[in-house]
């Protein structure tokens, strides 16, 4: 008599094979799998944020860095500082020129006085603030060597530089390079004007190491925590020589004013499929804080909100899908302003 031959293995796959082959029922299976809190394939819960560590001053040649790691997002940002000149660009004479009555001491500057001041046209014309970001090979997998800049790093770039204008971080006071000669040349018995005769550019480096997901938050992290850092020499102009001078003195070297501590905060939304049994008769979305790069691969509609000290808003992005609405997003406001802690204590230790 033949014996009953045993019932096939059942087919199952390792989890990295699992997560390449089927990303979508993979994630939606963990978010499903604990009964009390749900939990994503990284371990974190939706809200979770990843563990900040920032180390300022990292590089020797530069007037402010900072290395920033987000988890497995490792990030370094290096602040250059050049002298552009008055006669070199077109437009400065119509910024910075004041009586002396008039003019901030620029020894003792008043924070307050000075926070009125709408310089964000005067920094965008002139062009003072150039950031630039680069993916070192190896990065990610999507970055091969040998090719052109990607559009996200454009991207980037210019999300980078809309928020630097938006928030006014960078006060222009700060850049100019003013001069008030002694006596008026034209009419020595009226009070002289004080003129500016060069900017400091301010070229902001942003290069990663490594990248697994939410880039624009650990970029700007980088950026803040080497402006905050960033010294600038003290610079005047040579009437004798005219020309612009930088003194040797170190301890004359000033820091940068920066205006409050704009915080962004990204999610993604992760859209379950109604038609898994798991999931029942309609479909579950998760809003998940701060996706890595697998999460970030199988959700369509992101959000960004920025919170500044005291919880204010300043500013909101949101991009594919409409599953957030007025709940959704105040649920992500409330996420951010706690993320904002997070960040003004790793900046404040670090």
């Amino acid at each position: 008599m033949a014996t009953a031959l045993p019932p096939p293995p059942a087919l199952s796959f390792p989890r990295p094979i699992f997560a390449a082959l089927s990303p979508h029922p993979f994630l939606q299976a963990h978010l499903l799998s604990s009964t009390k809190s749900p939990l994503r394939a990284n371990g974190r819960q939706p809200s979770d944020f990843r563990s900040l560590g920032v180390n300022p001053g990292s590089l020797t040649h530069c007037h402010g860095s900072a290395v920033v790691r987000s988890g497995n997002t490792s990030v370094v940002c290096g602040v250059r500082a050049e002298i552009l000149r008055e006669e070199d660009v077109a437009g400065t004479g119509s910024y910075g020129t004041k009586s002396t009555s008039e003019q901030d001491n620029d020894d003792n500057m008043d924070d307050e006085a000075d926070d009125d001041e709408d310089d964000a046209e005067e920094i965008a014309d002139l062009r003072l603030l150039v950031p630039n970001l680069e993916l070192s090979t190896g990065s990610t997998p999507l970055n091969l060597p040998g090719t052109a800049p990607s559009a996200a790093a454009q991207t980037l770039i210019t999300r980078l530089h809309a928020l630097l204008l938006a928030t006014r971080l960078v006060r222009a006071a700060d850049l100019r390079i003013a001069h008030t000669p002694r006596v008026n040349a034209e009419d020595p018995d009226t009070t002289p004007l004080r003129t500016v005769k060069g900017y400091w550019v301010l070229y902001i480096d942003v290069f990663f190491i490594s990248l697994d997901g939410n880039a624009f938050d650990a970029a700007w992290l980088a950026m803040l925590a080497a402006l905050g850092g960033t010294r600038l020499p003290r610079a005047f102009w040579d009437e004798e020589l005219e020309m612009v001078l930088c003194d040797d003195d170190v301890a004359l070297a000033r820091g940068l004013r920066l205006r409050g501590l704009p915080v962004p905060s990204t999610f993604a939304v992760f859209e379950g499929r109604a038609e898994d049994e798991d999931v029942g008769d309609g479909a579950r979305n998760w809003v998940l804080s701060d996706p890595d790069a697998f999460e970030e691969a199988v959700c369509r509609e992101t959000v960004t909100v920025v919170v500044d000290r005291g919880g204010v808003v300043r500013k909101i992005e949101k991009s594919g899908g409409g599953v957030v609405g007025r709940e959704g997003m105040r649920d992500c406001v409330e996420r951010s302003i706690g993320r904002w802690g997070v960040w003004e204590e790793v900046l404040r230790k670090a």
